[in-house]
């Protein structure tokens, strides 16, 4: 992972929130990764590592999953610099749901995006989500409190 995140490095930097030198170490990745198989344990969430030609080219989480009368989660993705473009993330999140819906009997997924990150949005119409509306500063991106659409996706 941390060679991946080492290359996508600049590609993500302006979607993602500020990162400590760590983050891009193994041993930060190894920290990561067994943050995220705790969560994982735990009910909380899904975490998926997207692959192609023997690397990491990108990676998929299913995130706050809440279940109750609320059987809802959060999804997140990043896709490698030189893999844009191709339907993979697309095709990801289709897989994500399509899990989400039948093995974790999910009834809704979220995503956020900020508001001039086109590609991501063009990512969720196609895989179904719609458009719910804006939320004002909704996450410290690239330093800074920033506004964010939202999306929903009802599975049910």
């Amino acid at each position: 992972m941390h060679a991946a995140y080492r290359l996508n490095r600049d590609h993500l930097a302006p979607w993602e929130p500020q990162r400590a030198e760590e983050f891009f170490t193994a041993a930060g990745q190894s920290k990561v990764i067994e943050s995220k198989l705790a969560q994982h344990a735990a009910g909380s969430e899904v975490p998926w590592v997207l692959l192609a030609e023997n690397r990491v080219i990108g990676a998929l989480t299913l995130t706050g999953m809440v279940r109750g009368p609320f059987l809802s989660a959060h999804i997140g993705y990043w896709v490698d610099k030189e893999f844009t473009g191709r339907g993979i993330g697309t095709a990801a999140i289709t897989f994500a749901l399509d899990f989400a819906r039948q093995e974790l009997g999910l009834h809704r997924l979220q995503a956020a995006t900020l508001t001039h990150n086109a590609a991501s949005q063009k990512i969720l119409t196609r895989a179904g989500f719609t458009e719910i509306g804006l939320a004002p500063a909704y996450l410290k991106i690239a330093g800074a409190w920033q506004d964010h659409m939202l999306y929903q996706h009802v599975l049910y």
